[in-house]
């Protein structure tokens, strides 16, 4: 049997998912067609991994981007989705996630297009014909919830679980995060 194929969409040069093809947005753009089609035929993908990039994309290029995606998963096969959390109690946080990002304009954040909440993030995903389940998130009344998640399926840094500045039981920096699973047919 093969080995699955897994992709990590905007690596940023860390490679902590072992064994999976790490990308950056120069090679393999969330919304460059003519990308996926010259590295990967359609259905060969087992998984996709996106660390904080979706919110770089205004919800309908986020609508866009996993439809493409969805092109080039197999049936059965997911996106492992974290973005900041819009829900997320802490003004710090916040400001430093928000649209456009707290500036300069060479900051990480500076090109934030949106927070995404719970609802926006399930939404999104779902338009694109995708099967959303929550991992790791706040709900609207800013309480954090998370389900159990295997790291080995797709390993998130900024989580609960692995993020140094969650500590002594307070969550520092979270995200939301989802599988957005392409139905088996």
């Amino acid at each position: 049997m093969s080995q699955p194929l897994r992709v990590v969409i905007g690596a940023g040069g860390i490679c902590n998912n072992p064994g999976w093809l790490h990308t950056e947005e120069d090679e393999l753009g969330l919304l460059r067609r003519a990308d996926w089609e010259r590295t990967f035929a359609p259905g060969s993908i087992d998984a996709i991994l996106a660390e904080h990039v979706w919110e770089h994309l205004t919800y309908d290029e986020g609508v866009r981007a996993a439809a493409l995606c969805a092109e080039f998963l197999k049936p059965g096969g997911y996106i492992r989705c974290a973005v900041p959390d819009g829900n997320f109690p802490d003004e710090a946080y916040q400001k430093l996630v928000r649209i456009g990002g707290p500036g300069p304009a060479d900051h990480p954040a500076a090109t934030h297009q949106i927070v995404h909440t719970r609802k926006t993030l399930t939404a999104m995903f779902e338009a694109a014909g995708l099967e959303a389940e929550l991992l790791e998130y706040c709900d609207e009344e800013g309480r954090f919830h998370a389900a159990e998640w295997d790291e080995t399926e797709g390993f998130i840094y900024r989580s609960k679980r692995f993020d140094h500045r969650n500590r002594d039981g307070r969550l520092g920096f979270v995200s939301l995060i989802a599988d957005a699973r392409k139905p088996s047919r």
